[in-house]
């Protein structure tokens, strides 16, 4: 069975592992026949669930956990408190990424942001010569990276190309754009962990055994591979985005009260987004809610 990386409030990483003692007795399996057939599984679930859900009220949140731990369920309505909607992205192991791209591109469409556009192309072109620089050839990339642009110039509006709310929604189900996009933010994850390879490598090595540009070809550019605290601090510090991830799961507090739990990942070259939304230039815009394996956006309050 595959190890799934758990984001832990303080920065570490909790690994989850599956037992695999329950398959000891399929002696006519080899493991990776089992790998296959628990990936297969996964893939059919997974499925039945948009990439990009609809906005729903914290409620359904609520009725999800309805017959589980006491405990999620008073941190939920902790939750209620504090935001108003939750989006659900499909469970395929580019949650993380995914959310993040709708997040941010439904942003940009709500504040119609030109100075912001002018800023992040900027930080995309640097990611762009990282990868050059890397020894990347531009086929490997460069469509990637293409139609993120181009899906950004689209939530502006007053133009022949500007899409509606509703048509955002759309092509962020649409594989062919969604995956293209998630594939944009895996290349420039990848090229800011290998450009700074002295800082990700302790984190990595507390991760597996390879080397930083092995975990980037494994572990970041696939599609399919889920995204942990190196992931985030990455694509956050690449593009100077900061984001902010709620952890929804069983820890208690000291305190005795019931409190959720947060962690801001703040752009490290202090880049960050003009004040705008109603939204102070410090606090993150983006809002993602976290449980074990699995990413959603929140909306605040």
């Amino acid at each position: 069975m595959e190890n799934k990386e758990a984001v832990v409030e303080d920065g570490e990483i909790e690994s989850v592992t599956a037992a695999e003692s329950e398959f000891d007795e399929w002696t006519n399996f080899g493991d990776d026949d089992i790998m296959q057939q628990q990936y297969t599984i996964q893939a059919e679930e997974a499925k039945k669930v948009p990439f990009v859900g609809d906005k729903e009220p914290l409620s359904s949140l609520a009725a999800e956990y309805k017959s589980g731990s006491p405990i999620l369920l008073e941190k939920i309505k902790v939750l209620d408190e504090q935001y108003v909607a939750i989006r659900r992205t499909r469970g395929d192991g580019n949650c993380f990424f995914r959310s993040f791209m709708f997040s941010y591109l439904e942003h940009i469409m709500e504040c119609q942001d030109q100075a912001e556009i002018d800023r992040i192309k900027t930080n995309v072109e640097k990611s762009r010569k990282a990868l050059q620089t890397l020894g990347y050839a531009d086929l490997t990339f460069e469509d990637f990276f293409a139609l993120f642009l181009e899906q950004l110039e689209c939530v502006i509006q007053g133009k022949e190309t500007s899409i509606s709310h509703e048509e955002l929604v759309v092509r962020s189900r649409d594989q062919s754009i969604s995956d293209y996009v998630v594939m944009f933010f895996r290349f420039v994850t990848s090229a800011e962990i290998q450009k700074r390879t002295e800082f990700f490598e302790p984190f990595i090595l507390g991760l597996t055994n390879t080397t930083v540009e092995q975990f980037c070809k494994s572990s970041v550019e696939p599609m399919g591979e889920e995204s942990d605290h190196v992931h985030i601090t990455a694509l956050s510090d690449a593009l100077g985005i900061p984001i902010r991830v709620v952890y929804l799961d069983r820890s208690s507090c000291d305190t005795g009260g019931v409190s959720v739990n947060h962690h801001d990942f703040m752009p490290v070259a202090g880049d960050l987004p003009n004040a705008s939304c109603s939204s102070e230039k410090n606090i993150p815009f983006i809002t993602l809610l976290y449980r074990p394996g699995h990413y959603d956006i929140l909306y605040p309050k």
